[in-house]
């Protein structure tokens, strides 16, 4: 029947109800008003409300004509050492296990990882939610008996809030009402206990894919990385950057590249140790990459690279153009399997010369 300005100063935050005795005559969480505005602002309208005590309360909901996507602010973002935000690194390859049983949170570590996830571990609702707006991982997996706040209300409150509710989430639990976690949100739902095959398979399906149209350069020169990178975003590529083998690294916690481009003589963390590394990464054993160095390869250096690299090419002369046409022929997958016999080729990149073997 009306609110004062007090009361409508907190109608839409999370969990708050106008007047305690709201919830104790008809129930509720206090989420529907505040999901309600999250859905609006994300799709770039709002809700408003004008009230009066003893008269009554119009909420009025204004969106536009076409909704746009929206575009995430990172600019207040904090950036790691890479440069790249925080709440970016590993997303791509994430997934947060919110469950209150340990046996379930172990055995989903232990599978998850050796599919090639990176898995961190929530043991209550308030901490999943937590750590979901921190990570930003690919998918979240969800029990929904849990103590102090239960699965459906961390549903609603991922779905609620702009930089969760892009975020898959898996139900998983021995409650069997799937048509509960579908109308909040879920993007699937399985009982316990569960076919672990289907979840890995469904899982895999939220993975984020690597970016095909993304060459990453790892390069500790800074006038060959800066060459580099003009030269192939020219082209409209997208271009990351490392200075090191170990920053390399840290770059792929983004998502897999669709082509690699990769000195052998760094600092921390050279270009052998490097490929290692990448080849470890399930979602990276096929990534084709393209070697410039300026170091006078041994037979036990070719041997190490062979099978792994899609080029190797020493600091010679070419033309950029050509170092753009081979770019293009592999982030297109025009080269077929990178194991087949090599082929002795020069090139060049600025004042570089690059001579190696075409693999």
């Amino acid at each position: 029947m009306g609110m004062a300005s007090e009361q409508m100063a907190k109608l839409f935050e999370a969990f708050q109800q106008a007047d305690a005795s709201t919830t104790r005559k008809f129930g509720g969480t206090g989420l529907g008003l505040a999901i309600s505005r999250k859905f609006c602002r994300l799709m770039g309208g709002d809700i408003a409300v004008i009230s009066e005590p003893g008269k009554g309360s119009t909420f009025t909901v204004t969106l536009p004509a076409q909704v746009e996507e929206p575009i995430p602010d990172v600019a207040a973002e904090v950036t790691s050492r890479t440069g790249t935000p925080d709440r970016l690194l590993n997303a791509a390859a994430t997934v947060l296990v919110i469950d209150d049983d340990p046996a379930v949170r172990e055995l989903m570590h232990r599978s998850l990882t050796k599919d090639g996830f990176r898995v961190e571990l929530a043991a209550d609702g308030r901490t999943g939610l937590d750590m979901a707006r921190r990570l930003r991982a690919a998918v979240i997996t969800l029990d929904v008996m849990m103590p102090s706040l239960d699965g459906w209300a961390v549903l609603s409150a991922l779905k609620a809030d702009p930089v969760t509710a892009g975020i898959p989430v898996v139900m998983l639990t021995i409650t069997d009402d799937k048509n509960m976690g579908f109308a909040l949100g879920a993007a699937d739902y399985f009982t316990k206990p569960f076919d672990w095959q289907r979840l890995a398979v469904v899982l895999h399906k939220y993975r984020k894919p690597a970016d095909s149209q993304t060459v990453l350069v790892v390069e500790d020169d800074e006038r060959t990385r800066e060459m580099l990178r003009r030269t192939l975003r020219k082209e409209g590529w997208q271009i990351r950057e490392a200075a090191n083998g170990r920053l390399g690294l840290d770059q792929l916690s983004l998502g897999a590249p669709g082509l690699i481009v990769l000195d052998l003589m760094m600092p921390e963390m050279d270009g052998f140790t490097f490929m290692q590394e990448l080849r470890r990464r399930p979602d990276c054993r096929h990534v084709p990459v393209i070697v410039i160095t300026a170091k006078d390869l041994t037979d036990e250096d070719r041997r190490r690279l062979s099978g792994e690299v899609a080029r190797i090419l020493a600091k010679d002369t070419t033309s950029r153009d050509s170092l753009v046409a081979e770019v293009r022929q592999l982030l297109n997958g025009q080269v077929g399997s990178h194991k087949r016999e090599a082929q002795v080729k020069s090139m060049r990149i600025g004042d570089c010369r690059l001579e190696g073997l075409r693999v």
